[in-house]
């Protein structure tokens, strides 16, 4: 059995170390999960309505030192750690309020005197979750599984023990029974014997291609249901008749939430010619008007990458893009101090052939590709 250990990426800290969980303990909660779906998925959408209100509101209460967690553990800034909790406080609020309706029974015309679409929950349903948005990632997934009548089982990423940790107390807390909602602290290399048990009924990934088509070959094999998000390189297109001081103000927020981290930011920035070098100098200028530094301070809107090893991989991105043509006009360096920090930066003259131009840069890094018309 190996460590998993907590570490702050701001000052390489070393938080907190757990023993990754062994077979043993991997099958109490399996059983645990099962025995808790057997009656939970008789519980009525009103009762579970009531606790996930319950869940949003100890959210809502406890919103400071949950979003602390995931600054010490992944470096986001503190303000959007704190919004990120909220965010999931309204996911809890969104389900019990309309979990019934979306799961009403649904009648359909055929040839034959009655017919209907219903919903029934599958049971036991596994998440292998990313540390980017440690708690919204869970909670979009928990709250509508649980209301559905299905227990859920998190394998969070191996950065993010504490949150974990946090986020099944957050359940109990609320008054869930025990086992609707676990968390087990293992690594990846554990995820197949979840898959392949015949408690687990569905998995769901958000992560990398490569976990994901793993996971995905894993649950075919079992024949289990799957869902996967595996993030993108999502293009912001700017038209001649754009406002640009508009915006290049949304292109540098899109691309820094998160200091960067998101799959669904926009990465891409393709311009028309027309436009190009005014938008990109007004990024620039956005850009250098970011604040950097410690993600406990309110004022910071850049924190760290979530990790010291995932820093080089972007650098070496970016040093390829510039090898094959590609101009680092603004950032892109390790500035003078501690921390996993990368400075923003902007890349122009972003062609195919370039990872830039082919790969997802997933940091602070703006892809500027210039459209003929």
């Amino acid at each position: 059995m190996g460590q998993i250990k907590s570490i702050n990426p701001f000052d390489g800290s070393l938080l907190k170390e757990f023993q990754e969980y062994d077979r043993t303990q991997m099958d109490q909660a399996l059983a645990k999960a099962d025995s808790a779906f057997k009656k939970w998925k008789e519980i009525s959408f009103k009762e579970r309505a009531v606790l996930m209100i319950r869940c949003g509101s100890y959210l809502k209460d406890h919103k400071k030192e949950l979003a602390m967690l995931m600054v010490l553990e992944m470096g986001k800034p503190i303000r959007e750690a704190i919004a990120e909790v909220e965010k999931c406080a309204l996911v809890c609020e969104y389900y019990a309020e309309n979990a019934a309706g979306f799961l009403a029974d649904q009648k359909i015309n055929s040839d034959a005197t009655s017919s209907f679409i219903s919903y029934q929950p599958l049971g036991c349903i596994l998440a292998v979750m990313p540390w980017n948005f440690p708690f919204w990632q869970v909670f979009r997934f928990a709250a509508p599984s649980i209301m559905a009548g299905n227990v859920a089982l998190l394998k969070h990423a191996s950065n993010v023990p504490q949150c974990a940790i946090a986020i099944e107390e957050v359940f109990i807390n609320s008054g869930f029974p025990g086992g609707i909602f676990q968390s087990l602290l293992i690594g990846s290399s554990k995820v197949e014997y979840l898959i392949s048990n015949p408690v687990v009924k569905a998995v769901t990934l958000t992560g990398s291609e490569k976990a994901g088509s793993e996971v995905a070959a894993l649950a075919g094999r079992h024949i289990k249901k799957s869902v996967l998000e595996l993030g993108g390189s999502d293009p912001f297109i700017v038209l001649q008749d754009a406002d640009l001081e508009i915006t290049s103000s949304f292109a540098v927020k899109s691309r820094m939430i998160n200091t960067g981290q998101s799959c669904i930011a926009a990465k891409r920035f393709i311009a028309v010619k027309e436009i190009a070098e005014e938008f990109t100098q007004k990024m620039v200028a956005g850009m250098k008007n970011l604040k950097m530094g410690n993600p406990m301070d309110e004022a910071t809107e850049v924190g760290t990458i979530a990790r010291e090893d995932l820093v080089q991989p972007l650098l070496d991105q970016i040093n390829k893009s510039v090898a094959k043509g590609a101009r680092l006009i603004f950032g892109g360096n390790r500035p003078a101090m501690k921390g996993a920090f990368l400075n923003p930066a902007i890349l122009t003259n972003v062609k195919p052939g370039m990872p830039a131009y082919e790969e997802e840069l997933f940091g602070p890094v703006a892809s500027v590709i210039i459209a003929e018309d």
